[in-house]
Formats: structure tokens, sequence, C-alpha cells
């Protein structure tokens, strides 16, 4: 604990900055995502009305639409998609976020079974640095890991699908969390 920041002599000497402007709003000159952001900044400061009965918060109605599963979900956010799939602007328009890598994998498969085109799969190199290690780190444990902000081991890609890019390759052109869209498949023989 001594060694950590607010015990530094050089804690007296920090400004301490707040964001207070959600620049994206802004730039973008959105009415409707200035309320959505008000709304998120409320239900995190915990200004919401709490229901007695549930414990839970009450949304605002304007909040969002609920839906009973993740298909109907998928058809409110991705309406025509087989017609729309290949169109870059409507596509960017349109996203499902989820909290889990279990949720995000089972939606991406619900929506690429509804587009007609062959599905190439492709699978990540995971070995270990050291050989000795390969005992303690076989390649199947390796390959069964599933961590935030990493491809699965088995990546299903089909033209026109959105990806998102999950590394720096470019700055500031192509960075983390880029949307894109698979233009073109290639098979390593």
């Amino acid at each position: 604990m001594n060694a950590c920041l607010k015990n530094s002599n050089l804690w007296a000497h920090v400004k301490i900055l707040k964001l207070t402007t959600n620049m994206r709003v802004r730039l973008q000159n959105d009415d409707s995502g200035q309320t959505f952001s008000d709304q998120l900044l409320a239900i995190g400061n915990g200004k919401l009305p709490v229901d007695s009965i549930s414990g839970r918060i009450q949304l605002p109605a304007d909040f969002c639409n609920l839906v009973t599963s993740k298909n109907e979900l998928i058809e409110k956010v991705f309406p025509n998609i087989l017609k729309n799939y290949k169109n870059n602007k409507w596509l960017s328009e349109r996203a499902i976020l989820a909290p889990k890598n279990i949720d995000v994998h089972e939606i991406n498969n619900i929506v690429l079974t509804k587009i007609r085109d062959q599905a190439v799969l492709y699978k990540s190199v995971d070995t270990v640095l050291e050989p000795n290690e390969a005992v303690n780190y076989p390649s199947e444990f390796l390959n069964s890991i599933d961590l935030s902000g990493f491809p699965p081991h088995v990546l299903q890609l089909k033209i026109g699908v959105p990806i998102i890019l999950l590394r720096n390759i470019n700055p500031p052109k192509l960075c983390n969390g880029t949307r894109l869209a698979v233009k073109k498949k290639q098979w390593k023989t």
C-alpha cells in the first residue's frame, strides 16, 4: 500500500480532472444521443426510482425496446438482414452489445446462419513458447480459453459480415474498435 500513488509525495501536485462533455454526442449534434447519454448517467449515478417490490430500477419509457428472445432482438436490430447485410451504411447504424462472450458468440452464430454465403473457419494457433511448459499448458487447454478482447479459437466468417478490429494496426485509421466488413475470404493451404 505504501507504494501506491495516493501515498506518494507527488499526490499533492496531482490535479483531478473529470469528463463532463460527451464528445460523440456534441460532435454529432444529436438530440436523441444527448437524451440517451443523460439517461445512462442517471442510471450510473443511481438517480432512477427503484421499484419497492422487486428492488429493480425503473427505466424511462423511451430508454429501450424490450424483447423476449435473442432472435427477436436480432430481428429488431437487423431487420431484413439478408437483403441489407452488404450495405455498409445500414450496418454502421446497428450494433448489439452483450456483457458476456458466450452471448456474443451465440448472437453471432444466429446472425451468421441467416446469411446464405459459405462460411470459412479460421482457427487460432495456440502454442507455448517454452517447450518444457507444453505439458502444463496443452493446446487443447489453450484453445478452450475465451478471454475478452481476443477472438475465439474458431472464428467463422462470411463475405459482408461486420467485424470489429481488436488490435491497433495502423493508427489512427485502423484502431482497436474500428468496425469493418469482410470483403474477401482467403484459405490457408
